[in-house]
């Protein structure tokens, strides 16, 4: 048979353990929803810097398509169709100090975080820039 003492002081235990859940419950979803953030920033840098470098591979294969900004743009935007709307696509032409000619290409993504953290802004923009030598005709 248990004693009587030894019931409170398991009572006054599981009190504790409730309180402490009641207190670092908050942090912790804090904590989770900060880290699906993070993953969620990676996750669209990683489409961004591969749409940018789709983009100046098209441009890359020879100088009509270095030209082509319609098909750089939709070169890019195919690479990530589920973020093709809210891509921003630009291109440039040059000659590098050798004298070869390259294409860069350059995606901005507008981010935004799920929740509002204190002392961070609740919106970014993911820009990813990728440049190629044109192949030589």
């Amino acid at each position: 048979m248990i004693s009587p003492a030894l019931n409170r002081i398991r009572s006054r235990l599981k009190g504790a353990a409730v309180v402490e859940l009641a207190i670092l419950l908050p942090m912790l979803a804090l904590i989770f929803v900060a880290a699906v953030d993070f993953g969620r920033v990676f996750y669209y840098s990683v489409a961004v810097n591969n749409c940018a470098r789709s983009g100046a591979l098209y441009g890359s294969v020879d100088t009509a398509h270095a030209a082509d900004q319609a098909g750089i743009q939709s070169a890019a935007q195919a690479e990530a169709p589920d973020l093709a709307s809210s891509l921003t696509v630009s291109s440039t032409n040059g000659t590098d100090s050798s004298g070869n000619p390259f294409v860069s290409v350059t995606v901005t993504y507008p981010f935004t975080t799920i929740t509002n953290f204190p002392g961070i802004p609740s919106s970014a923009t993911v820009e990813r820039t990728a440049q190629m030598r044109v192949i030589p005709p």
